[in-house]
């Protein structure tokens, strides 16, 4: 296998109308809508019908989407009692992969063409599997209207202020969706075979929780809570490439020139910073983006400026790469349905690389 297809780098595996990621070494668009349009203009709720019908919505479709998400937050009892045998020390991923097994069996899909209905319960009830594991089951009987402000009442018993609600809005659309990223072709590559729905998110949340994926959020945030000051932080750095140690939170394997969702999280990091009086955090995620630029010409991606944003809003870090899976559901169940209806089973060929044929032996005693 050459070097440029490993890990199918460089391989276009497929064809899909929901996503475009790169153009210029830098663009990312969802069925043609610029993510900067998207992440200062919409809500997260219409961004999930835009993914899943291919258009944004009318304001009676969006009301209805919202009212939808709204009936699907209660969980079935067997979903509940098995998130509540879950250890305390889980790691939140393994949870909500576990609760969307639960919920599968709880309330199986009736066929290929429930994935829509099933994709709604299950953007509904992701968040409330977290809380009722994290928080306890009395969480679930929180009012807020909008989906990012619901999301919060399960991550914290804080109230959430406007800002932080807005912050995590721009934050589930700008994880929503990002064309065959490794859970999204996981994802497809399950959907390919007709599994259930249920069965191809598990298989992507599965996949997401890799540090090589949806992961780098926490590493990130574990690398920026090393330092406490700034210049600890770009001497910290420096000496952490001397020794060739890996910093999670740069560079793409898509994009060349920068990732477009960074100067929007950036942008909502600053702002909480600046809300909560504390800007040292912030401080130092910019001398290590300057470090990292300097060093290596790398760009922070998505990620970086994410762990920031969340922690002054006061989420867990074992929580970061959970709150990208309440988002990407959106796009995983895109790419689903999209697989289902113009189907053929994935299945790509290997370059074997072992030793040559050869008879067998029979094994001398010792």
């Amino acid at each position: 296998m050459s070097k440029q297809t490993t890990g199918l780098r460089g391989v276009k595996a497929g064809n899909t109308a929901i996503c475009t990621v790169g153009a210029a070494g830098h663009g990312l668009h969802y069925r043609g809508y610029a993510i900067e349009d998207l992440a200062e203009n919409a809500c997260f709720e219409e961004v999930v019908h835009l993914l899943l019908c291919g258009a944004l919505p009318t304001q009676r479709e969006l009301d209805a989407l919202k009212t939808r998400l709204r009936a699907h937050r209660q969980l079935p009892d067997l979903v509940v009692r098995v998130l509540r045998a879950l250890p305390a020390h889980a790691h939140p991923m393994d949870v909500l992969r576990t609760g969307v097994s639960a919920l599968g069996i709880a309330e199986p899909e009736q066929g290929l063409e429930d994935g829509e209905a099933v994709a709604l319960r299950l953007l509904g009830a992701l968040p409330s599997m977290l809380g009722v594991w994290h928080l306890g089951p009395d969480v679930l009987d929180a009012r807020a209207d909008d989906h990012a402000g619901y999301l919060f009442s399960m991550l914290k018993r804080d109230a959430p202020s406007a800002l932080e609600c807005r912050m995590m809005d721009a934050s589930l659309i700008l994880y929503a969706e990002h064309e065959f990223n490794a859970s999204t072709f996981a994802a497809r590559v399950c959907a390919s075979t007709l599994a259930d729905f249920y069965g191809c998110i598990t298989g992507a949340v599965g996949t997401l929780s890799g540090p090589l994926h949806g992961g780098a959020n926490e590493r990130a945030m574990e690398l920026i809570a090393q330092f406490e000051t700034p210049k600890a932080a770009t001497m910290g750095v420096r000496e952490m490439l001397a020794r060739k140690e890996r910093i999670m939170g740069f560079g793409h394997g898509v994009y060349r020139v920068r990732d477009p969702r960074n100067a929007i999280i950036k942008h909502w990091a600053r702002r909480i910073s600046e809300a909560k009086g504390n800007m040292t955090l912030y401080e130092i995620s910019e001398a290590i983006e300057q470090v990292m630029w300097d060093e290596k010409k790398l760009f922070p991606n998505l990620d970086f400026y994410s762990a920031t944003a969340y922690h002054m809003a006061g989420i867990k870090t074992a929580l970061f790469t959970p709150i990208f899976v309440l988002s990407r559901c959106s796009g995983w169940a895109a790419h689903i349905a999209e697989q289902r209806a113009d189907n053929r089973l994935i299945r790509p060929l290997a370059e074997y690389t072992g030793p040559k044929a050869r008879p067998y032996e029979t094994r001398i005693a010792d």
